[in-house]
């Protein structure tokens, strides 16, 4: 066998290999905390995903875990901008197996009506960039 010829034997190897096993690129891992818990279930936001936007808003991750899973009842992921001044949110995204699926044509600014999932979330994401 010539270089040629296992050189070409060696790049059709590497190209089956990129094709069958695509590399992963992982943004930073999630760092989920809590908030209390309610009837329904369970809410969650990430900490590595807190950032201001551009309209001074933050924008956050957020995971509701319901008490029951089903195939109809699972996890439902957020991509939500909250305005702390207003206490107040925006769903920008909604996703059941991962993030941003779904964009929300319906942008207005909610309140939480006594949602407590919601105001925990709001609660503690405020809290935490005023002290950032």
């Amino acid at each position: 066998m010539n270089l040629k010829t296992i050189r070409s034997i060696c790049l059709s190897c590497l190209a089956l290999l990129i094709i069958f096993y695509p590399p992963k690129i992982y943004a930073r891992s999630h760092e989920w905390i809590a908030v209390p818990k309610s009837q329904y279930g369970e809410q969650l936001w990430d900490k590595n995903s807190v950032q201001k936007n551009q309209a001074g808003f933050i924008r956050v991750l957020s995971k509701f875990i319901p008490t029951s899973t089903t195939e109809i009842t699972q996890d439902i992921l957020y991509t939500m901008n909250i305005n702390c001044s207003e206490k107040s949110f925006i769903d920008i995204a909604v996703g059941a197996k991962e993030f941003n699926e779904f964009k929300n044509k319906d942008s207005e600014w909610k309140d939480a009506n006594g949602d407590e999932l919601i105001l925990g979330v709001i609660d503690q994401v405020c809290g935490f960039m005023k002290s950032y």
